[in-house]
């Protein structure tokens, strides 16, 4: 056939007919009857060719036609028996056509005509107006995991005529081989007892090993509940290894292995406490410890009891809820303080930074180290951008003594003297987003973070040298331990103990909160070096101005749950963000408060400050909000919503507080 039409169809055929009637007509020039009968055959021989070229014609029209039904039989064929259920889905949604597996998926339905999305409700209408090649959807159904293909057909020339194939691959089984990898992936978490020197320390010795035993006890039989492999390596720390889907069962129980060492009772007077940094979804075994180690620090940093999950990039925390333990030995308070003091003396000047809006403990523990490198030879100077109505008494009073004339600089004065060779040291804050110039954090080459707060997700990374004791009141009183180590010769001047005296006063509320063995050291310290108690009363005495504003605000306060109040500082309030920390501490006197949060306006937006008497954590609480703090004293701001959205903000996020402590 092939060999058949390429001889009939070669394009010389109509060349040679050409030169036959061309030699005939010349016959005719010189015989009549040999030009006729040329001419006939040519007629001849054109007849011919017309009537095989037709008959061709049809021949090849037969075969294209037999050809077409065998692809068309081959293909709906193919279609009808593909080994996966297919669906034909009209735009807007509508059932064209399936095939009998897509079929066997709805036995007894009528599907023809009908919506896909009165089945299947995932495939929503509205997806059936794309016209988008190669999509790819994964699908639970009925007990089975589908990848669905979307192949767009169009079926016409009209615009939008337009049909969707769908493909419903059954990847059951790869589903189930990921999530079993998954299950079995390696995690690993070290722990350690927060208080082990503590509690022996107030345990006799008798009771000692009774106490230890209890701890490891349970340790072992929380990892034995678990499966996992556990092992000690040091007096207080331990090393568990367990798979992922044990720990999805630990999350979901809050890690209640914190309540149950925090209930052993076998003498001691102390209860323990544990903290527990995980590492999940590395790398390596390497990556996970590195991991399981940071969300250790974290922890501590956060007062202990109570675990950190980091899972990637991402960290997760449980429990936290109780008071830190106040650390009894000062043998870091001595190293700190020498590391210090070597780091001072290598530098040029020291640049020393709190966090925007000074308070009272952020200006002492400045003063502190600014006496601390007076004594090195070293001038030292205080970035600040402006005052407020907390510190304008203390600030009034530096400025009226020579010594302190040039002591406070603005962070653009920062920003051109700071070199490779200044030392900057940033106190009462470890998140550079809360300092008053973050931008110097990126300048320095050396960094001294010093803070009382619960160590937050975000913090100083580069910090040369970090001294983060949420177990302290203040952070004037870690700062007055450390001058007391930096040198024996060493003399503040009166009115920096009292500036670090009233910070001190100030977090603790009058010696009330956080108060520990220490912070009465710290005040005996400051006492015997000059500090005047009615001095300090007078850095904390308000106007009436500012009095009348803070009853308002009281006044206003309403109970949104038991032992819970919530008020906010009325409109256009002078000083908003002060009245409201006062506000919060004054609610706190008041019978039946437990806990108080209110709200002020600023230019900055909505601040929140938040005080407890122990019983509600309010760092847990306004970390939801992007704030932070420690258990009895917190704070967060909001920005770009109004006051009626940030109150309901704050009324979930006690509501979810209280549900997490529900469910432990």
């Amino acid at each position: 056939m092939k060999k058949h039409f390429k001889r009939w169809y070669l394009p010389e055929a109509k060349i040679y007919l050409a030169i036959i009637l061309f030699l005939a007509i010349i016959l005719v020039q010189f015989d009549y009857w040999i030009g006729g009968i040329a001419l006939i055959m040519f007629l001849f021989l054109l007849y011919y060719n017309r009537r095989m070229n037709r008959q061709r014609g049809e021949e090849w029209n037969r075969y294209l036609e037999s050809l077409s039904e065998d692809i068309e039989w081959a293909t709906k064929n193919a279609v009808s028996s593909i080994p996966m259920p297919l669906v034909v889905i009209e735009t807007g949604g509508s059932i064209a056509w399936f095939n009998p597996l897509f079929g066997e998926l709805f036995q007894g339905e009528k599907l023809l005509g009908r919506n896909i999305h009165d089945f299947v409700s995932e495939l929503v209408p509205s997806r059936f107006n794309s016209n988008r090649e190669g999509d790819i959807q994964e699908l639970f159904f009925r007990n089975r995991w589908y990848r669905l293909l979307w192949t767009p057909v169009k079926t016409g020339n009209r615009k939008g005529n337009i049909i969707f194939l769908i493909y419903w691959m059954d990847i059951t089984e790869e589903h189930r081989i990921k999530e079993l990898y998954q299950a079995k992936k390696l995690v690993f978490a070290h722990i350690t007892v927060d208080n082990y020197d503590e509690v022996l320390s107030d345990t006799e010795s008798t009771k000692r090993p009774a106490v230890l035993a209890e701890i490891e006890s349970r340790i072992a039989h929380w990892a034995g509940s678990i499966n996992a492999g556990w092992i000690k390596y040091d007096r207080e720390k331990y090393m568990v290894v367990m798979e992922e889907k044990e720990l999805a069962a630990v999350r979901q129980k809050k890690f209640d292995v914190l309540d149950e060492i925090r209930e052993i009772s076998e003498g001691n007077r102390i209860s323990p406490t544990l903290s527990i940094g995980v590492g999940m979804d590395a790398e390596n075994p390497a990556q996970l410890n590195i991991s399981a180690l940071s969300a250790l620090e974290l922890a501590l940093g956060r007062g202990g009891d109570q675990a950190v999950v980091k899972h990637g990039t991402k960290l997760f925390f449980y429990g936290g809820k109780s008071q830190g333990v106040e650390k009894r030995s000062k043998v870091k308070s001595r190293v700190i303080a020498n590391a210090l003091r070597e780091l001072i003396e290598h530098s040029e000047e020291v640049l020393i930074m709190s966090h925007e809006g000074p308070d009272l403990d952020s200006i002492g523990s400045a003063l502190g180290i600014f006496r601390c490198a007076r004594f090195a030879g070293k001038n030292a100077y205080i970035v600040m951008n402006k005052s407020n109505a907390s510190v304008n008494s203390l600030i009034k009073k530096l400025q009226e003594n020579e010594v302190y004339s040039d002591l406070f600089i603005s962070s653009e004065d920062a920003v051109n003297r700071i070199n490779k060779d200044t030392l900057l040291v940033v106190v009462d804050t470890h998140r550079p987003s809360f300092t008053e110039a973050p931008e110097l954090i990126g300048m320095a080459e050396r960094i001294v973070v010093f803070d009382h707060h619960r160590r937050s997700t975000e913090s100083v990374e580069n910090a040369t040298l970090s001294y983060l004791e949420p177990y302290a009141s203040s952070s004037s009183e870690l700062i007055t331990e450390i001058i007391q180590y930096f040198d024996d010769k060493i003399q503040i001047e009166p009115l920096e103990a009292d500036a670090l005296l009233a910070g001190i006063t100030m977090d603790t509320k009058n010696f009330i909160f956080k108060t520990g063995v220490r912070t009465f050291e710290a005040a005996s310290y400051l006492r015997r070096a000059g500090a005047d108690p009615t001095s300090v009363r007078q850095l904390f005495q308000d106007d009436m101005d500012t009095f009348a504003s803070r009853s308002e605000t009281v006044r206003r306060a309403e109970m949104i749950k038991p032992g819970i109040a919530l008020s906010e500082c009325p409109p256009n309030t002078p000083n908003a963000q002060l009245i409201a920390a006062q506000a919060a501490d004054s609610l706190l006197n008041i019978k039946g408060i437990h806990a108080s949060i209110v709200l002020c306006s600023t230019d900055e937006g909505i601040m929140i400050s938040g005080r407890s008497l122990g019983d509600i954590n309010m760092q847990v609480i306004l970390e939801k909000l992007g704030g932070g703090g420690h258990l009895t004293m917190a704070g967060a701001q909001l920005e770009g919503i109004s006051m009626w959205e940030a109150r309901q903000l704050v009324t979930d996020a006690i509501e979810e507080y209280l549900e997490e402590g529900d469910s432990k």
